[in-house]
């Protein structure tokens, strides 16, 4: 099997990728995603101090997010990549866990 060859510049934006999918895992998804699975299973009123702890590192992650969108129109290079869909989903439905999304209008856009 021939081994597939990438420029530099390819190299850069795979590492990227990688980069905004680990943002996503350790830094975005425990905080955005187990809030709303708190709220959605009836669980946010016996879990009140869990999730209170984790709204501050949420927005953080929410606010790294809004940097780079306010003047990126993706989040690695000029195209979509796995990267904008990693970090989609659990944002579009943040504010089911209690996030709110309205001091975000980069993301939001």
């Amino acid at each position: 099997m021939k081994e597939q060859s990438f420029s530099e510049s390819d190299k850069f934006e795979r590492a990227q990728v990688m980069q905004r999918l680990f943002f996503e895992k350790y830094s975005h998804e425990p905080f955005i995603a187990t809030s709303r699975f708190g709220y959605l299973t009836g669980k946010a009123e016996e879990d009140r101090e869990a999730l209170q702890q984790k709204q501050a590192p949420g927005y953080g992650a929410l606010g790294v997010m809004e940097q780079h969108l306010a003047n990126h129109a993706f989040f690695t290079g000029d195209r979509y990549t796995i990267a904008d869909i990693g970090l989609f989903v659990y944002t579009h439905f943040a504010g089911e866990g209690g996030f709110d999304l309205t001091r975000f209008p980069a993301i939001q856009s």
